[in-house]
């Protein structure tokens, strides 16, 4: 077995052994909103629960040589965002706003989805969404080495889930319904592959 030391590596090579074993990773497409009112929305695949009770979700954004990203930016200075799940019904729209644009400029201008209003926060939702989750600000961590932020984390409060009816069943999710996408290394995404059950011991 190889064995590296993530030290004596490149943020490149730690990248890529990253991205290429923690797989699959679940999608967050996220809308913010700009204190000048411009919707930024992009795909996030560092992302996960975070909490039950109450119901938290994360996502981390990567900085670009330090530089913080639009939607990182967006959701620390207004404390509001939207998740949504990508599923194969959205991902070609979806992966069309991961395009570097300026902040002055929507995503969703390059895109065919459609904009909604939320319900508890002023952060437009896309309608194009069988999951969304409306999120408040819980936490915004700084992470990197000596003083150099390299990520933003994000810790989002859940304050309205809204799931689409045919997926939603006796208060369980149908995930051959959501046909949710994941991610894997390079331009690659997956489906939901075979599945199959094992219980857990008592």
């Amino acid at each position: 077995m190889l064995s590296f030391d993530p030290r004596d590596n490149t943020e490149r090579e730690n990248y890529k052994l990253l991205i290429g074993t923690v797989i699959p990773r679940p999608v967050a497409f996220v809308t913010s909103i700009s204190p000048d009112g411009i919707v930024n929305a992009a795909p996030f695949s560092y992302f996960n629960i975070a909490a039950t009770d109450p119901p938290m979700l994360s996502v981390s954004f990567q900085r670009n040589n330090g530089i913080q990203k639009d939607s990182a930016r967006n959701i620390i200075e207004t404390g509001k965002f939207v998740i949504h799940i990508v599923d194969e019904d959205n991902v070609t729209e979806i992966n069309k706003t991961a395009a570097t644009l300026p902040p002055e400029r929507s995503e969703i201008d390059i895109t065919n989805l459609v904009l909604i209003d939320s319900e508890t926060i002023d952060v437009p939702a896309v309608e194009n969404a069988k999951v969304r989750f409306e999120c408040k600000l819980e936490r915004a961590i700084e992470l990197g080495p000596d003083g150099k932020t390299t990520a933003d984390f994000i810790i989002g409060r859940i304050e309205r889930f809204h799931i689409a009816e045919h997926i939603y069943e006796a208060g369980k999710i149908n995930y051959n319904e959501l046909q949710a996408m994941s991610r894997l290394a390079g331009h690659d995404y997956a489906k939901v592959g075979e599945v199959f059950t094992i219980e857990r011991p008592k």
